[in-house]
């Protein structure tokens, strides 16, 4: 009898395709980098559509973006939620630097991909995820890619600097309150309907409002800060301090402490500054921008009361050298407010209250800068000559213990590497233990590093230093400019006015005796003539203005 055996009908199996995406990046926004990226995006589409087994799944990109923050790059981040969705099996990309120049973020990523079961194929290394050596080929290539980047930013922000040394402007803000940058002409130009505002809001600083009373006249004004947001205190201090409003730019205020975190801080002396003087049209002129500056530096909290007294800051214990703290109350009246020494209010065995009135300063910085002013104005050569006199002692003085000082500090530096040097030898020898070295070279670079950050301040002060004249100049031609002072405002103390310091009071035959020091601008403590010589000039003064009117 024949077998008979039954062939059941066998269906072709049908492999499923793989959903196949690409990710392309490039770090610079410019023109030849689109190109490169257009051209991934092409190559990419064509090779996953071509393959039989693939199923296309998108191409991303992310263009103008650094590899080595992946939560800024949006297109990253869209494949990847695509990823948890399931809409990809395999993800090939260019190279590992493409994909991530971060060890950690790219390792993460990667093994996060792996529990999905989704691969990576990295065409430049032949590295696929999914592959048993997959993981450690791609940790030692990312640590490549890593310190490669790094190298490429230090290169960055050395041309970088390069280009401050050599007084190269550009501009990173394309619009600050009152200025838009014109790339045309490399320089900031002018807004001068905003450049009003500017000015205004100078002006209310220098009148004595505060920050956030400023802040609060422009937002009720309707004018908004460049991002239309209203004005804070902290935005008017920004801007109020900038000395582009000077007509100055000054770089490197902040630094990228680390390129992979992308960390920006505040440079506070670790790097070099550069300061470009005169690079634009200056809103504010340079006198209103260095008094506000002085204003800044002198400038006190109103007491609990929201007094402000405009000698907050200006009065010094001639004893202990505090400062003196102002007091106003609601319990008397404001001619009562007085100045005290802040010194004795922390410790009463330290020095005295150095106790004076609020209106008794104002009465003696008044009839002061009235006679001063009457002086310059009258006997101008006079008081130039004097100035000038008594300028080149002190100067001949500073300029001998400043040059000092500064050669002191080379000298240390010098003397610094040498015993670096020498220590090293002493190891070498077997003279010094390889601890000691390595704190002693720690001691001696930490105090080199200290003296190098010095130096240019030195250096700026011995320049500082020369320019006495062309202060003197200046001073004087304020001066002229100030005539029948009977009242003081913020401004003219400010202006003129270095310090105030104040002496103990002393009793004389039952009475009461304080010696305060007015201490001005530039040519610092003035003593006017005696009452006698005050007067005969005074006369010769008017006799002269009777014969030149005869």
């Amino acid at each position: 009898m024949r077998k008979i055996s039954k062939i059941e009908p066998k269906l072709p199996v049908i492999q499923a395709r793989k959903k196949v995406a690409a990710y392309a990046r490039v770090s610079r926004d410019t023109e030849r980098l689109m190109h490169s990226v257009s051209a991934q995006v092409s190559y990419y589409s064509a090779l996953i559509q071509k393959n039989p087994g693939w199923e296309y799944a998108g191409v991303y990109a992310d263009m103008g973006i650094s590899g080595t923050d992946t939560s800024k790059r949006g297109e990253f981040l869209r494949m990847l939620a695509d990823c948890e969705e399931g809409k990809i099996d395999i993800i090939l990309t260019k190279s590992i630097s493409r994909f991530a120049r971060n060890t950690v973020d790219l390792l993460e990523t990667v093994r996060h991909l792996k529990d999905l079961g989704i691969e990576v194929r990295f065409e430049k290394e032949h590295i696929h995820s999914l592959s048993e050596d997959g993981e450690l080929m791609l940790t030692l290539l990312a640590s490549f890619a890593q310190e490669e980047s790094r190298s490429i930013s230090e290169n960055v922000k050395w041309g970088v600097r390069k280009r401050f040394q050599s007084g190269e402007i550009g501009a990173a803000n394309k619009h600050i309150l009152g200025y838009r940058y014109d790339d045309g002409l490399r320089r900031y130009v002018i807004i001068p309907e905003e450049a009003e505002a500017v000015r205004w809001m100078f002006q209310m600083y220098i009148d004595g409002v505060p920050l956030r009373g400023i802040a609060g006249s422009m937002n009720s004004a309707g004018i908004r800060t460049t991002l239309g947001n209203d004005f804070q205190e902290a935005s008017v201090r920004q801007l109020i301090f900038n000395e582009v409003y000077a007509g100055d730019i000054r770089r490197q205020k902040c630094y990228m402490a680390d390129p992979i975190t992308k960390t920006k801080v505040k440079n506070c002396g670790e790097l070099p500054q550069y300061y470009m003087a005169d690079c634009h049209e200056a809103i504010i002129d340079r006198e209103t921008f260095a008094l506000v500056q002085n204003l800044r530096q002198h400038r006190r909290r109103p007491t609990r009361t929201g007094a402000v007294s405009m000698f907050s800051g200006l009065l010094y214990c001639a004893d202990c050298g505090s400062k003196l703290g102002y007091s106003a109350t609601n319990n008397y009246k404001r001619e009562q407010a007085y100045f005290f020494c802040s010194g004795y209010r922390k410790n009463t065995d330290l020095c005295s209250a150095h106790y004076i009135r609020e209106k008794v300063v104002a009465q003696l910085v008044l009839e002061g800068l009235q006679r001063l002013l009457w002086y310059v104005q009258v006997y101008e050569e006079r008081f130039a000559q004097e100035q000038m006199e008594r300028f080149g002692l002190q100067e001949k003085r500073e300029l001998t213990a400043k040059r000092r000082e500064l050669d002191k500090a080379k000298q240390r530096v010098s003397e610094i590497d040498q015993l670096i040097q020498k220590s090293y030898e002493d190891m070498s020898k077997g003279l010094l233990s390889e601890e000691r070295f390595a704190t002693l070279s720690l001691s001696l670079e930490a105090e080199q590093k200290q003296l190098k950050m010095a130096i240019p301040a030195m250096e700026a002060s011995l320049d500082a230093t020369t320019d006495k004249a062309a202060d003197l100049q200046r001073f004087i031609e304020r001066a002229r400019q100030v005539t029948r002072l009977t009242e003081l405002t913020p401004e003219i103390v400010h202006e003129f006015i270095e310090k105030i310091v104040v002496s103990k009071p002393d009793k004389v035959n039952g009475k009461r005796h304080q010696r305060v020091d007015i201490h001005y601008n530039t040519i610092g403590l003035w003593t006017a003539p005696e009452p006698e010589e005050m007067e005969k000039l005074f006369q010769e003064h008017l006799a002269d203005k009777r014969q030149k009117t005869a």
